[in-house]
Order: structure tokens, then C-alpha cells, then sequence
């Protein structure tokens, strides 16, 4: 993918100097640039020459001086500029392999781009790293990244990724400690096959790596009614084993559900430490109560006012509390809860961020309310879609409902903002 422009900041120098949505930028002195980590490199300069191809074809080269560290003010639609590195890997867990078709064309995709793991937080299992992608991650000196370990043992690896690359793991961990290239680590828990005794093998092993790893995130497997694997879903027994075990490691954080499994209270802030991984799950219940508890209620609604909240049953318990608050200190509003059950996935899928416009439109086309109210997790980023192809606009019309959607997922202050107006 070239280096299209998808948007121009407002009073960014791009803008001033007429870069437009659509633009495509060739090089940057004469350098061409295959991602953004060549983007920000080549831009740290006070003097730059840029080769612009505008959407009309037309190629324009332009001269800019501006101090060093200012940022030119465009976004790329992607952060990688050349083809983005596949997964090479049929993990017995992959949930791209256990959807079914008809979704998105995005959905299908499977990367392993150390590039998008620098860039944007995404999972790599490290099996197609080639030494030109070791010696320019030590050049450039860049991190953190972001590791699906999942086991250390080098056989199980190798069955769970299905790949003979899996089983270097730990050489590839090593080889980022002698080079101080930090990473945050990640286990998908399979019962049967990495919990028990094998979690705390790569527990002990990853230890061993001492503060290169920045911490370690422990996910249960999704197991949905499309999947083929014979995989078992982490239960109650399960959850407490597993809590028990990462209790004897420092930097390690277990996803909320594994909380709500073992039927224990979600920790405090402090077990999370800066929330590294926040969007697999880790604290975000955490974060949602303490930033609930943090905002400032009005006392009062000028006229009664019905919302209903539609959430995951992951999040259930959170928003019990969150309602209850509500309709106990502000006057003249009501909230009610809309569960919404995953028909599409299965019953056990619980998160937000698979709902499909089907089961939302099922859970609240039957409330009184003045709006549903959700997240913006359930929306494709930067769009109205559902993972089912549809939009917004249907729902509303399905369901016969107006909507507030919360860009921030962890907070609900956007809707207390609401509330003022009322």
C-alpha cells in the first residue's frame, strides 16, 4: 500500500502547505520510505524536500524548513507503505481461522508485522523475523513490541502455532534482552494445553528475562460455535488455578474474566501497573469503575429522562454498579441495562467489541428509552459498521432507537457530559 494521505490536520504544516486527502507521498529527500517508522525518521530534520503525487496525478516537489522535532501533520491509511508481513503461522486458537464468511474483508486478514507491533500494539509471534528485520530493529533501536509467547516449551509451540519456527521463542527473547529491545508478553490460556504446570514453566522462563519484559498478559481462548479446534473454555477450576499461579510473578495481569470466572472482586489499580495492555482485556473493567467514581454527577435532570445501556456480559457486574449509582443520585433519570446476548458467536463470547447489529437490534428493540447508549468498540474504527456489515443508520432503523455512541470505551463521561444539556 502506498503512502496515501486520509487526512490532513487542521493548522498542521501539511496543511499549509496544500497536502490534500488522496495525496500520495512519494519520498522524503529522495528517500522512499516503506512505513511510518521511515515516516518519522526521515521528518526529524529542519530542512525537508518532499515528492508529492496529488490525486490528480500531478507530481509537485516542495522545499519546507521547520524546526526538528515538529511533525508535518498527516495521516497515512496505513501505517505500512509495502506489503504488510502475513502470519505464517495455524494456531489451533486463531480467531480469524474460526470465523465465518460473509464479514468484512478486513476481518479475514492475519498479520505478523513487527512494524504494526512498534507502531500499533499488535500481537507477533516472531516466526517470519529475518535477520534484515533483526539488524534494523537493533539499528533503529526500536520498542516495545508486543509477543504472542503463549508457551515457552518449544514442542508445544510448535503444536500450538503449527509452525517449526514457533519453537525459537525464547533464542528470539534472548536476542531481544542482549539488545534491549523491552516487549510486553501475552498468553492465550488453552486448557489442556499451556495452563497448569506449562504456564509456570514460561512464567519462570519469561522471568528469567527480568525487566526486558515490561509485563505479561494472560487471555482465556475464545472459543466460539464456528470454531473446529476440539478446545475447551477456561472454567471456574481453571480461572483459580491460573490466578494462583500468576500470583507468584511480578508484571503479571490475568484479563478481567478470568476474575469473573474465579468469582474474585477485579484488583485495584495498582495490580495493572500503567495498563500496557488495556485492549486484550487487561484492567479494563478497573479502569471503567475508577474513572466512574472520578467524574462529577449533576443532581438533577430538568425532565425524566429513560437511557439504556447496552453492554457485553463481560462488563455486566461493572454496569450493574454504574446503574444503580446513577439512578440512586440524579433525579429524574432512569438507566436500564440491555445484556446482549452473542447469538452470531456463541454464548461464550462476551466482549463488546464482537457484537453484531443483530443481537444489538434483538437486545433493545423492545426498551422505553430516550437512547441506547454504547461503545464505540462495537463499531469499526473511524466508521459506523458493525462486524456484520451493517452500519448504524440500520440499526436505528431496525430497532427503532436513537443512539450515543462513547468514543472512549473506558469511560462514560461523554455521557454525564450528556446529562448536563438535559
Amino acid at each position: 500500500m502506498p503512502a496515501l494521505v486520509s487526512e490532513v490536520l487542521k493548522g498542521s504544516i501539511a496543511e499549509e502547505l496544500q497536502i490534500d486527502k488522496g495525496d500520495e507521498i512519494l519520498s522524503i529527500d529522495g528517500e522512499k520510505m516503506s512505513d511510518m517508522i521511515d515516516y518519522n525518521f526521515f521528518c526529524k530534520s529542519d530542512f525537508l524536500t518532499l515528492e508529492v503525487k496529488k490525486s490528480n496525478g500531478e507530481i509537485v516537489v516542495i522545499e519546507l524548513e521547520k524546526d526538528y522535532d515538529d511533525d508535518l501533520g498527516i495521516v497515512f491509511e496505513s501505517a505500512v507503505f509495502d506489503r504488510v508481513k502475513p502470519c505464517l503461522n495455524k494456531c489451533i486458537f486463531c480467531f480469524v481461522d474460526q470465523q465465518p464468511k460473509g464479514l468484512r474483508d478486513t476481518l479475514y486478514i492475519k498479520d505478523d508485522d513487527y512494524r504494526l507491533s512498534y507502531l500499533q500494539g499488535t500481537y507477533i509471534t516472531l516466526t517470519n523475523l529475518t535477520d534484515k528485520d533483526r539488524e534494523r530493529i537493533k539499528r533503529m533501536h526500536l520498542g516495545p513490541f508486543y509477543v504472542s509467547v503463549h508457551t515457552t516449551n518449544p514442542a508445544l509451540r510448535v503444536q500450538m502455532l503449527r509452525n517449526p519456527n514457533a519453537g525459537k521463542i525464547m533464542d528470539n527473547l534472548k536476542w531481544f534482552r542482549k539488545n534491549k529491545i523491552p516487549f510486553h508478553a501475552q498468553i492465550v490460556l488453552c486448557p489442556g494445553y499451556n495452563d497448569g504446570a506449562e504456564l509456570e514453566r514460561t512464567l519462570n522462563d519469561l522471568a528469567s528475562l527480568k525487566n526486558t519484559v515490561l509485563s505479561t498478559a494472560i487471555v482465556p481462548v475464545g472459543v466460539t460455535q464456528f470454531r473446529k479446534e476440539n478446545l475447551v473454555q477456561v472454567d471456574e477450576s481453571v480461572a483459580k488455578e491460573t490466578l494462583q499461579i500468576a500470583s507468584k510473578f511480578k508484571r503479571v495481569c490475568l484479563s478481567d474474566e478470568f476474575f469473573l470466572l474465579a468469582g474474585e472482586k477485579i484488583p485495584p489499580a495498582k495490580y495493572y501497573g500503567n495498563f500496557a495492555q488495556l485492549e486484550d482485556g487487561v484492567g479494563a473493567i478497573r479502569l471503567l469503575i475508577d474513572d466512574y467514581k472520578s467524574l462529577i454527577l449533576p443532581q438533577k435532570l430538568s425532565k425524566m429522562s429513560k437511557f439504556v445501556f447496552a453492554v457485553s456480559y463481560a462488563a455486566l457486574d461493572a454496569f450493574k454498579f454504574i446503574a444503580k449509582d446513577l439512578n440512586k443520585k440524579v433525579k429524574n433519570l432512569q438507566i436500564e441495562l440491555a445484556p446482549v446476548k452473542s447469538s452470531y458467536w456463541g454464548r461464550n463470547i462476551t466482549v463488546a467489541g464482537l457484537i453484531t447489529s443483530e443481537d444489538l437490534i434483538a437486545a433493545v428493540k423492545d426498551k422505553d428509552c430516550e437512547s441506547v447508549v454504547i461503545p464505540s468498540v462495537m463499531l469499526r474504527p473511524y466508521s459506523e459498521d458493525f462486524l456484520d456489515g451493517n452500519n448504524l443508520d440500520y440499526v436505528r432503523e431496525m430497532s427503532g432507537k436513537s443512539f450515543v455512541v462513547l468514543k472512549n470505551h473506558y469511560s462514560i463521561k461523554e455521557f454525564i457530559d450528556k446529562l448536563y444539556n438535559i
